[in-house]
């Protein structure tokens, strides 16, 4: 390896003390660095922003992942920056160079059947343990996925309105209203499904929580729900119901904002139930169901239609 290479490695051992793994994943790219200078007969300390940038795009056509020509990238900036420090390169040639941006991950919703599967699910009692819990679950996933809310919206829900209240559901007006992300609130309808397991939950709520608790949802000692726990309830559920994929609190949203999409094809609708500020960011669950999308087409359109 490089002389270069080697000392700065020692220095990222010794004075910076990076972790084994990390050290591991700094001498892989190196390794890259090595063999483009030698196959293209470039000395380490004169290579070029242009060198740089061909170089990127060649390990993305080989098939390194956006994110993993990032951290080469940032092992060969953090190099060069050292060497200049010490004024061995007259420019840092990886500075401005940044990796392809990687594609965004679609959101994972469930089925419709599986959602539905969930949401109907009752454990038998030999499962279900405590049945307050049982039931204030069930509320839990209604309002998930009846109502699009984000973990940290349903958690933040108080049993009444309040100057207090981050939100509160307003059972005879059928809507919740919610403190969402940036302190901005928005109010959203409750279905009758959600508002059935709602009554149910708050006829066992005062069985469990403390005595001047606010919160709507309430661990077994009888104070707020957590994140946490609420994530942990919702996986068990998930087990029970039978569905084959691991669960979590914002696939339920995604679950909500594809099947609304699906049926309604209003995206501003959908956009305002979200809370989201930018339609652009509710234009990721048009790209969910293809599929379905291509039997409407096919049923519908009369140029589809094949003979």
């Amino acid at each position: 390896m490089d002389d270069d290479i080697a000392r700065h490695l020692v220095h990222l051992e010794v004075e910076r003390r990076l972790a084994p793994r990390t050290l591991a994943i700094y001498r892989d790219a190196f390794e890259r660095l090595r063999a483009f200078t030698e196959k293209h007969a470039v000395p380490l300390r004169e290579v070029q922003v242009h060198h740089v940038r061909r170089w990127a795009a060649q390990l993305h056509a080989q098939g390194l992942a956006p994110r993993s020509i990032a951290l080469v990238l940032s092992a060969w900036r953090g190099l060069y920056r050292w060497l200049g420090r010490d004024a061995l390169v007259a420019l840092n040639p990886v500075e401005g160079v940044r990796a392809p941006k990687a594609a965004k991950p679609l959101p994972k919703a469930l089925p419709v059947d599986q959602a539905m599967a969930l949401a109907d699910h009752h454990a038998p009692p030999e499962e279900a343990g405590d049945a307050r819990l049982d039931a204030r679950d069930h509320c839990i996933v209604e309002l998930l996925y009846g109502c699009g809310l984000r973990v940290g919206e349903l958690t933040g829900l108080d049993v009444g309105a309040s100057a207090q209240a981050a939100g509160w559901i307003d059972a005879a007006d059928a809507s919740a209203h919610v403190l969402g992300k940036g302190s901005k609130r928005r109010s959203v309808p409750v279905g009758a499904a959600a508002l059935s397991a709602l009554r149910r939950w708050l006829e066992l709520r005062g069985e469990i929580a403390q005595p001047g608790e606010p919160a709507l949802f309430v661990s077994q000692r009888g104070t707020r729900l957590t994140a946490s726990q609420l994530r942990s309830r919702l996986k068990r559920r998930a087990i029970q119901a039978g569905l084959p994929t691991h669960v979590h609190p914002h696939m339920l949203r995604h679950s909500f904002a594809s099947h609304l999409l699906q049926s309604s094809g209003d995206l501003r609708a959908v956009q305002e139930l979200l809370g989201h500020a930018d339609i652009s960011t509710t234009q990721v669950y048009t790209r969910l169901d293809f599929g379905h999308l291509s039997k409407v087409y096919d049923a519908a359109h009369p140029r589809a239609r094949r003979k």
